[in-house]
């Protein structure tokens, strides 16, 4: 029996941070053994909010490569690949653009609040929805792991597919979301980790610079000093203790925590020596394929070859439902 198939995908940021390693590349890695997977590089997508960054455009997909690899997902188990290396993504987003009514793309939350907050307005921004859904409905896929703020993509995803299968005859699965069990990976400031807000932790950086990292995090504002209550529900440090701290050591901490027993200090010292131990094996193995990018980028291409089979066949169907040469 065919195995199921999974699109997921980021934009090309660089060297990634342990929210994206542990809201979803962790569990990209799960998936890898049960489903035909393809983990797609979104560099189309990086170009909708910023069309002129591109002078290091091709050092942040290879370094963002690197730590797909490092952090465990094996090529041989799934495609890794560039999006703009698969021209079919292009040409699927074009012919689904001639038939999407524009309200569909201006009602997408994202689209309001980032055109209010950032002032994006082109076609391209409008279009990403689109481009997006048009990533997925490529592979025909039948999962895409998500966060809950990209559940109305994925809905609008199934509306496209359903209106081509209305129109032209069927084509596409109805693609259903998964829900990260990991929705949000606090920051040293205590929001919510991304680039954007310079509180990241990064899955490359030396275990001294995380434990410096670490030694800045907010922590509970009652709680000044040691022998004073704290409330390790409120804390971010707590937060990431549960990823990577075991389970009798969280009980500990909780309880000493609360009690006033465990000073913060000494709870941050902890939390970068599991954080680190945590990703030595994943740091030793990026080290290695940074003295080895010429198979990075080979891997790329096998992805992308192997990607275009799928695409390719996509297309043909979608060629001749629409009577198209």
């Amino acid at each position: 029996m065919a195995k199921k198939v999974i699109l997921s995908g980021m934009q090309p940021s660089g060297k990634l941070h342990i929210g994206n390693l542990e809201g979803a590349l962790a569990n990209w890695v799960r998936l890898q053994n049960d489903y035909d997977m393809y983990c797609c590089i979104v560099d189309w997508h990086a170009l909708t909010a910023h069309a002129d960054e591109t002078a290091d455009l091709d050092d942040r997909i290879v370094q963002m490569a690197i730590d797909y690899l490092a952090a465990g997902l094996d090529p041989k188990k799934c495609a890794i690949f560039i999006q703009s290396q698969v021209k079919e993504h292009a040409e699927l987003h074009l012919l689904f653009s001639m038939i999407i009514p524009t309200p569909w793309l201006e009602r997408v939350p994202s689209y309001k609040e980032k055109v209010e907050k950032l002032g994006l307005d082109s076609y391209g921004f409008l279009g990403y929805p689109l481009l997006q859904a048009a990533d997925i409905l490529l592979y025909r896929a039948d999962f895409v792991p998500v966060g809950k703020d990209q559940v109305p993509h994925i809905e609008l995803t199934r509306e496209v597919g359903r209106r081509f299968n209305g129109i032209f005859g069927e084509v596409f699965p109805d693609p259903q979301s998964l829900l990260t069990k990991i929705p949000v990976v606090p920051g040293i400031d205590g929001q919510k980790m991304s680039k954007s807000y310079g509180n990241e932790i990064t899955i490359a950086e030396k275990p001294e610079e995380t434990e410096a990292k670490v030694k800045k995090m907010f922590t509970d504002p009652l709680k000044l000093r040691k022998g004073d209550p704290g409330r390790p529900e409120i804390c971010p440090v707590f937060a990431l203790h549960q990823l990577y701290t075991p389970q009798a050591e969280i009980d500990r901490i909780d309880t000493e925590c609360r009690s006033g027993a465990l000073g913060c200090v000494a709870c941050k010292k902890q939390l970068a020596d599991d954080i680190n131990k945590a990703l030595e094996p994943i740091r030793s193995r990026r080290a290695a394929l940074e003295s080895d990018i010429d198979f990075v980028n080979d891997m790329l291409e096998d992805g992308a070859n192997r990607a275009r089979v799928r695409a390719q066949e996509t297309m043909a169907m979608v060629r001749e439902k629409m009577n198209l040469r």
